[in-house]
């Protein structure tokens, strides 16, 4: 392999640069002996000297020019790793998206740097705000950093979770045309409020609590005339409007989040509705929302499905009913949501304001064949609450407000499984998720007990099996440039969530690295895919490739860390570094790791069965009481 010297490129930079697809490069490098060999990289994600590749390809006749926004991508991605990449792109944005950008050229780098402090914080990034500021000449500024959003996005597609645009149209359609004030408290990117936002008439409101993408979101905005005021932090546990009074209110707030702040808050002034429980952080974003829209004002949230039915939050779901906070719920397609790819619900609520009379319904519309239907469902019912349309049923209140208070949408639409053909549908989907089950059965072998002979942790770093190294116990995790992988993250299997600064003492993990919670007080174990840094009370193990495979570490630690959990006094929290791995042959140890992964796998599909399982449950039990279902005579 050669030696890694000046930019590199991935085989999806190469396709991209040519204009072909990636099997097309694969397709290449087995078939032309002088196609330029990998300087850096993995086996499965190789890197190229872009010079050499640049070469080839005039060569062979299949570039003719490297693209200007191609070329300026290159320079960024090799100015930056993975842990920097989103506030370099962030800092290139905001100074493309700068009122004076073009007087500031005109001057020296060194006075460049002067006036842009928060955007020059290393030796390349004025040469590369040159380059971002030319491209835009040519393409025009909200382009250029479109497509720096659009290439840092492709290259981490596993950390960015964004609305797509086409779901985010949909939640701003249901806004009033009158609105002038638009707030979205867990902005990311931006997309809910570029959806929403009208240059001259709307003025855009965000809060994020990751300060890049909070910067990524103003600069986007910007360009393309948008008033805006973005502002970073936890809109949660740090609350960067609490006068906001807004119009509306869009937002697409993370699910299923343990640590959103429940023993913090306990007695806040926003939960207007009740306490949040602990496992239902959506109806903590729910009123929140709620708390920051003017009297009247709308409020449109991207919800789980689940959170219209959990036990648990009935007692909310009932209060936003008898107040009329709550208006309609539209139930969309399958992976509309970022953050699932079951069927996700939009909640449409208004804040109610003094005297405003109690709404006698609430609309519930099926928009999971087609979200067309949604927009003049609503604008239907609004006009007259009593008129049905196709796929939509306006539900007294009274029928809601039972026991479970169930506001799923399949469970109120009128005829839903003989008309619609859900039953159908559905029994499709619960035979492709057991067949998917079926397919991912674990295939082991029964064997005589034989005890696998393991060693701690500890012995096998002093032979150099591995190497392990804990994170500091004291960190900053709240602010700073980086993106930290917490303890919580682990446990709860999400992207990082902290936020903290390089300088001494910070662990990254690469590749191939495994990681767990320092205390082993909870069963996590995860492989790292690409560069993360690591927040508190977690530990590094970095194998030796020759010695142990990654998935077989991560898989036997979890399991072991799972059996001490169930074993261990309740105040018990058992040091990992004592915990213990087998010594197998390296072969062994891939089939070993190969099947942990398809437990994984088998894990997800069993809960998908389960999902599509209890939903056919549902609706045959709703068919047969409401007369559309009847039992199969030839049964």
């Amino acid at each position: 392999m050669a030696t890694q010297e000046g930019p590199t490129v991935t085989s999806g930079d190469i396709a991209r640069l040519a204009g072909v697809g990636r099997a097309a490069v694969s397709n290449w490098r087995r078939r032309f002996g002088d196609f330029p060999g990998p300087v850096g990289g993995t086996a499965s994600s190789p890197l190229f000297s872009l010079a050499e590749v640049e070469a080839w390809l005039r060569a062979q006749g299949k570039l003719e020019e490297l693209p200007e926004d191609e070329l300026l991508w290159q320079q960024v991605r090799n100015s930056a790793d993975d842990l920097r990449l989103l506030s370099l792109v962030s800092r290139l944005a905001a100074a493309v998206a700068h009122r004076r950008l073009r007087t500031l050229l005109e001057a020296g780098d060194a006075e460049i740097a002067d006036a842009l402090p928060d955007l020059v914080v290393g030796d390349e990034d004025v040469p590369l705000i040159r380059a971002a500021a030319a491209l835009a000449e040519v393409r025009g500024p909200e382009e250029t950093v479109e497509f720096l959003y659009t290439r840092y996005a492709q290259a981490h597609a596993r950390r960015v979770q964004a609305v797509s645009p086409e779901v985010a149209d949909l939640m701003a359609a249901f806004v009033e045309p009158r609105a002038a004030e638009v707030f979205d408290p867990s902005c990311g990117h931006g997309g809910l409020l570029i959806a929403a936002g009208d240059p001259g008439a709307v003025r855009a409101v965000g809060q994020e609590r990751d300060g890049d993408a909070a910067r990524l979101a103003g600069a986007r905005l910007a360009v393309r005339g948008i008033t805006a005021d973005i502002r970073r932090g936890d809109a949660l546990t740090g609350d960067a409007f609490p006068l906001l009074q807004a119009d509306a209110v869009l937002c697409s707030p993370p699910f299923s989040e343990r640590g959103w702040g429940y023993e913090e808050l306990a007695g806040d002034p926003r939960w207007q509705y009740g306490l949040p429980p602990r496992g239902e952080s959506e109806l903590a974003w729910v009123q929140h929302c709620l708390a920051h829209a003017r009297p009247g004002g709308q409020v449109i949230v991207l919800m789980p499905p689940a959170a219209a039915g959990r036990r648990s939050g009935r007692r909310i779901r009932s209060r936003f009913i008898r107040t009329g906070a709550l208006r309609a719920i539209v139930a969309l397609p399958p992976g509309s949501a970022p953050q699932s790819a079951m069927p996700p619900h939009l909640w449409l609520l208004r804040r109610p304001d003094d005297g405003d009379p109690i709404p006698t319904h609430v609309l519930m519309i099926d928009a999971t064949e087609s979200r067309d239907s949604a927009v003049p469902a609503w604008r239907s019912f609004v006009e007259d609450p009593r008129r049905e349309t196709a796929g939509s049923r306006a539900v007294p209140v009274i029928d809601l407000l039972d026991e479970d208070v169930d506001l799923t949408p399949a469970r109120h639409l009128a005829r839903p499984a003989a008309v619609a053909g859900g039953v159908g549908r559905t029994v499709d989907e619960l035979l492709a998720a057991v067949a998917e089950l079926t397919r991912l059965l674990p295939s082991v072998t029964e064997t005589p007990h034989r005890p696998l002979v393991a060693v701690p942790l500890s012995e096998l770093a002093r032979t150099g099996a591995l190497s392990v190294v804990q994170t500091p116990g004291r960190m900053e995790t709240g602010r700073g440039e980086l993106a930290l992988l917490t303890a919580e993250d682990l446990i709860l299997g999400r992207a990082a969530t902290g936020r903290g600064a390089d300088g001494p003492g910070l662990v990254v993990a690469g590749p191939g690295d495994v990681v767990v919670p320092a205390t082993g007080r909870a069963p996590a174990a995860a492989v790292v895919e690409e560069e993360t840094a690591l927040g508190p009370h977690l530990l590094l193990i970095r194998p030796d490739p020759g010695s142990f495979d990654p998935h077989f570490v991560a898989g036997f630690l979890r399991a072991s860390a799972a059996r001490a959990a169930g074993s261990a006094p309740s105040a018990s929290r058992p040091d990992a570094r004592r915990m213990r791995l087998p010594r197998l042959p390296l072969a062994e140890q891939r089939r070993y790791g190969q099947l942990f992964r398809e437990l994984d796998l088998f894990a997800d599909a069993l809960r998908r069965t389960g999902e599509a399982g209890e939903l056919l449950r549902g609706l045959v039990l709703d068919g047969l009481v409401d007369g559309d279902l009847r039992p199969d005579p030839s049964g």
